[in-house]
């Protein structure tokens, strides 16, 4: 079988998505003994990603990396992105994202990591403009619909997201399979681009909790800010709040809080190459992770496997991922996510069950299932 995945998305800035398909990739070839592999990639990282996915190509496959420098979200994904896949001719594509071009009709699956933009469609959540926002809405709805109804099948990384695909979107159970993803493992990491990083950042001089990823709003970091000041007042004024991720709108409208003024203990250092974030995490006293909304929730993983105590929200999937090795609280509760953050750094008993419940919850998350069970999938 040929097989064909969009790989734009992978690079170095690109985020968890990106490192979900790359991962994804560099496992398939290692593990697959039969199938013909076509890669779809945008012309910034096709020769360093062609390196590292011929390097991954244990079983020697056939392996072709096709240029498709097409933006995603817009029109021209809708029209050249079809032509470049039905010119390669491959008789199953994979979408590891919702933005499938509305005209493909051929055999496909297609990941759906979560239903965030349905479930929080407000203006707030978006840096556009009301006109441009209300026609970015309408596309999105089209193309989704398009994707979950036509592709043989569809992959949630999540029981959660599997079922809120199902109520939400009304897709049949059994059209739908999860597989859980595993931490990208920032250690291990062999990306090329990722070598020439260097670490220029400073360690804050105090012992600190730690945020890593984006500022949208249903990351509930406002909430968190609210907590933080509490913690500051009722708690201890001797931690201090580091916050990392590509400053954006939400970022800047973060930071300059009023309550940020208020509680100096909180620093934002934007966005970290790998290099800079096993520094970060190599010190970090706690991880917290406020989030109203996720389909999977891969920070506090990283965090787990850097051997950071967690204490986490209690919403949507995280319980089911994270299970027994997070502390949890109600995101919604400023005064019990502040006291979740006093146990989480003073309670050692509960610090050192967490670290060891973590350790055996990380045993249960590989890349290697993860290529596996997409494996199945495409058969």
């Amino acid at each position: 079988m040929r097989i064909g995945i969009d790989a734009r998305m992978c690079g170095p800035k690109q985020g968890g998505l990106g490192r979900y398909i790359e991962e994804l990739i560099k496992h398939l070839l290692k593990i697959d003994t039969e199938n013909e592999y076509v890669i779809f990639l945008r012309k910034e990282y096709k020769n360093e990603l062609k390196i590292v996915f011929t390097e991954h190509n244990k079983t020697n496959l056939k392996l072709k990396i096709v240029e498709a420098d097409v933006a995603w979200y817009g029109w021209t994904e809708q029209i050249k992105l079809r032509k470049i896949i039905k010119k390669e001719k491959v008789d199953l594509m994979h979408f590891p994202h919702w933005n499938v071009p509305l005209l493909y009709n051929e055999p496909f699956v297609v990941t759906i990591h979560d239903l965030l933009l349905l479930h929080y469609p407000t203006r707030e959540a978006s840096a556009l403009g009301p006109i441009s926002y209300f026609f970015k809405n309408i596309g999105f709805r089209a193309v989704l619909k398009h994707a979950v109804n036509k592709a043989r099948h569809v992959i949630a990384p999540s029981e959660f997201t599997k079922i809120d695909i199902h109520k939400t979107l009304k897709i049949p159970l059994k059209k739908i399979s999860t597989i859980h993803l595993a931490p990208f493992g920032l250690n291990s990491c062999d990306t090329k681009y990722t070598t020439r990083n260097k670490s220029e950042i400073k360690l804050p001089a105090i012992p600190y909790v730690l945020y890593v990823g984006v500022a949208y709003p249903h990351k509930n970091l406002m909430k968190l800010l609210d907590a933080w000041k509490i913690f500051c007042q009722y708690y201890s004024n001797k931690y201090q709040l580091v916050l990392v991720g590509r400053e954006n709108f939400f970022y800047r409208k973060l930071i300059s809080n009023e309550i940020i003024r208020q509680c100096k203990n909180v620093k934002y250092l934007g966005f970290l190459n790998d290099v800079e974030l096993n520094k970060i995490y190599s010190k970090a006293t706690l991880y917290i992770f406020p989030s109203l909304y996720e389909g999977f929730g891969m920070p506090p993983l990283e965090a787990m496997a850097q051997n950071i105590p967690v204490v986490s929200s209690n919403a949507t999937c995280l319980p089911e991922i994270l299970k027994n090795a997070a502390f949890y609280f109600n995101p919604n509760d400023k005064e019990e996510m502040a006291a979740a953050i006093n146990r989480g750094l003073t309670d050692q008993n509960l610090r050192a069950q967490l670290k060891n419940n973590a350790s055996a919850l990380l045993k249960k998350y590989s890349w290697k299932e993860v290529a596996k069970k997409t494996l199945n999938v495409y058969s």
